[in-house]
């Protein structure tokens, strides 16, 4: 059985957005389409689940803004398979334990709250830091929602030699029929013992450029042989990474970076560059996590 594309819906405009780029998504992959809402209704209203034989009014609006999302999803792609649940706890775990099952998630970057207008939603920052999938966080203007610029971003990190980021954001390419961008940034070494000054040994950033250069090849090589067709744009770019690809995200459809995960770890795990681009992208933004053991988290790390 094919894992669905899971996308959470509250009603709000924000993941009316999400809803369509995953309906998009969904008919580009070839995936069914699962449509998610959760709230404590249950708790609010207290019923008691199996003994209460009147639906409470939070139970209705919860149904009918899964119905209303079905029926939206349904004039864009009337022939998309897709199913639905509403559940009665709250979102964030709700759509952390539907991802297990998932192909990816999506969510859009707002809620209903009274917090809407701060610049990421509590929600969609949980389950960016905290899934053990894929998650897509939809955000940005019009062009990049409906795939216009024909590009996929990809920021390439210190362990992303052939990493699941990687691997995403090359399939990404391959089923939009779009380029692929990818970036390594680098930074110039801090002015040390006399000799190594940049400007008096000549050499100024070329060694950082080479290993950010060696670091791109031997993190795409793998890539590339299973989708020789993805055209390819590879940039190593002076700066700091957050700030690099949250501009040159102006010009992208989807933004993908990666994010460690450590093993028992409890907590919020973004490094910079991800929390950045959440929070500022232009793009859509996809947080793909990579398990590993429990250590300390490098600086500047995605």
């Amino acid at each position: 059985m094919t894992a669905p594309l899971v996308v959470g819906v509250d009603g709000s405009d924000a993941s009316l957005t999400a809803l369509d780029w995953a309906v998009d998504e969904a008919v580009r992959q070839g995936l069914p389409l699962r449509v998610v809402h959760a709230s404590l209704w249950e708790r609010y209203e207290g019923v008691v689940p199996g003994l209460s034989t009147d639906r409470p009014s939070a139970q209705v609006l919860a149904e009918n803004i899964v119905a209303t999302a079905v029926e939206r999803a349904g004039r864009r792609a009337p022939d998309l398979k897709i199913t639905t649940d509403v559940l009665a706890e709250d979102a964030a775990s709700a759509l952390l334990r539907e991802g297990r099952e998932a192909a990816f998630l999506a969510v859009g970057s707002h809620g209903r709250n009274a917090f809407a207008d701060l610049l990421l939603g509590s929600v969609a920052l949980v389950v960016a830091a905290r899934a053990h999938g894929p998650v897509v966080v939809v955000r940005g203007d019009r062009h990049a929602l409906e795939g216009r610029h024909g590009r996929v971003l990809l920021g390439v990190g210190e362990h992303d030699v052939d990493s699941p980021a990687v691997r995403f954001a090359f399939h990404e390419a391959a089923v939009r029929d779009a380029e692929l961008d990818v970036v390594r940034t680098w930074r110039r070494p801090a002015h040390g013992l006399p000799g190594s000054h940049p400007l008096l040994s000549g050499t100024g950033g070329a060694p950082a450029e080479h290993e950010a250069s060696d670091l791109l090849d031997k993190a795409l090589e793998a890539a590339v042989r299973e989708f020789p067709d993805v055209r390819l744009r590879r940039t190593t770019a002076e700066g700091h990474a957050h700030r690099v690809l949250t501009d040159r995200s102006a010009a992208a459809d989807l933004l993908v970076v990666g994010a460690r995960r450590r093993d028992g770890l409890v907590g919020l795990e973004l490094g910079r560059v991800a929390h950045r681009a959440l929070h500022h992208a232009a793009c859509p933004v996809a947080v793909v996590p990579q398990r590993r053991p429990h250590a300390p988290e490098p600086e500047g790390e995605l």
